[in-house]
């Protein structure tokens, strides 16, 4: 458990180091990311952004693991 908490909290000090880069990436405007406008309420479901990440998070996983 330990080891698990070290190692998200250097990939969020990376990932706050590289922000000005990582912010170019468009996750988050992805065809298949839904976004529904009705007057004052926005609805946003990034389906395909999250199958994206999860597939991601679980190569590093099995990665981490090996």
């Amino acid at each position: 458990m330990s080891r698990l908490l070290i190692v998200l909290g250097v990939l969020l000090a990376l990932a706050g180091l590289f922000w000005p880069w990582l912010s170019r990436i468009p996750l988050g405007r992805l065809p298949g990311d839904l976004v529904f406008h009705r007057g004052n309420v926005t609805v946003y479901i990034p389906i395909t952004t999250m199958v994206i990440v999860s597939v991601a998070l679980s190569l590093i996983m099995w990665w981490l693991r090996k």
